[in-house]
């Protein structure tokens, strides 16, 4: 059993979870003794207390008490992606070198398993591969319910560059959604800050984020800044529109909150908006009504990056998912009315 030890973190563990980061040095300690490890203190990130899920960055200092000595249990068996499921994955594929995978990640697939939920991109994962033998990694997330473009990196140094461009906002990403109500002036931005408000359940089920007026945020425990470029790009009468939009933060929930705090919340969502409420352009409802479907209208319409190997920028644009491919057909649109940039003019 060695001794108390003090690792410098490399540069292809840069953004790692730290108990990830220690089960791969130390493969003989299971998830219960780290989080104990945490709880007692033993575990330091430049000296300070840690927690389990926190991210380690290159050059940090980590102390590892002493490490019982042992064999690696044996693995578990890591269930086998099945035909189905393997289609459904690589049909997702809009893009792909060495180095990057491109999804479309559909509605209503979570990005990482969570709460209940077994079946998700990062263990269909397996089934990216395409002849590498490690499955490629989560370098950012979407929310379940929220469709469109979803990066993986091919190898721990790519996934290392793309976790610091998005943690530093050197990408771009623009979103549409369709809103209840038409949101005015047509084109500006949102800077209500946000803040976590704990959910009802013993795991914080049903936790919200709540928006803090941008005066308010100083004197607010834990509210974060939030900034959000918005376009209204076409409309139905008062009652829908079809908005583009920018996070230029990327904090949880983030439009979706802003745009149900504008009094417009995004089409199908129950969390924020009350999906089952339709909106008769009075500010309140996410239901269109109608044969517009009842699923989050909210889509990742394209991401844009320097491309970690090459030093080129990589932009990747995705199709709308077939509920919201159907709500535009309703409502007479079609995907190339958009402008390439319709936050040109805010910039």
């Amino acid at each position: 059993m060695p001794g108390v030890q003090t690792v410098t973190v490399a540069v292809e563990d840069d953004g790692s979870r730290i108990d990830r980061w220690l089960r791969r040095l130390y493969p003989q300690l299971t998830q219960g003794r780290i989080e104990k490890m945490c709880r007692k203190g033993e575990l330091r990130l430049d000296g300070a207390r840690v927690k389990p899920a926190a991210r380690i960055a290159e050059g940090q200092q980590v102390r590892i008490p002493p490490v019982p000595d042992g064999a690696a249990p044996p693995p578990k068996p890591q269930p086998k992606v099945s035909a189905a499921d393997t289609k459904l994955i690589q049909d997702c594929v809009l893009w792909m070198d060495d180095h990057i995978i491109a999804l479309n990640k559909p509605s209503g697939l979570p990005t990482q398993g969570g709460s209940g939920q077994t079946r998700h991109v990062d263990g269909l994962a397996e089934a990216l591969k395409f002849g590498l033998e490690e499955k490629p990694r989560l370098v950012h997330r979407l929310d379940k319910d929220t469709s469109g473009v979803l990066l993986l990196a091919r190898s721990r140094n790519v996934a290392a560059a793309l976790t610091t461009a998005f943690r530093h906002k050197a990408t771009r990403k623009i979103y549409w959604a369709l809103v209840a109500g038409v949101p005015t002036p047509y084109l500006g931005e949102i800077k209500a800050g946000l803040v976590k408000a704990g959910g009802h359940g013993a795991r914080g089920e049903g936790e919200k984020m709540i928006a803090v007026h941008p005066r308010d945020i100083e004197d607010t425990p834990g509210a974060k800044r939030a900034h959000t470029f918005y376009a209204t790009l076409y409309r139905v009468a008062s009652r829908a529109a079809w908005v583009a939009l920018e996070p230029l933060t990327g904090r949880t929930h983030q439009l979706r909150v802003h745009m149900a705090e504008m009094g417009h919340p995004i089409a199908g969502d129950g969390k924020y908006g009350g999906s089952s409420q339709e909106n008769l352009g009075d500010g309140w409802g996410a239901g269109i009504g109608g044969i517009i479907s009842k699923k989050l209208h909210l889509h990742a319409r394209s991401l844009t990056v320097e491309h970690p190997v090459t030093g080129k920028p990589l932009t990747v644009t995705a199709p709308l998912p077939p509920h919201m491919a159907d709500s535009w057909e309703t409502l007479g649109w079609t995907e190339d009315l958009a402008a390439d940039d319709p936050f040109e003019s805010l910039r």
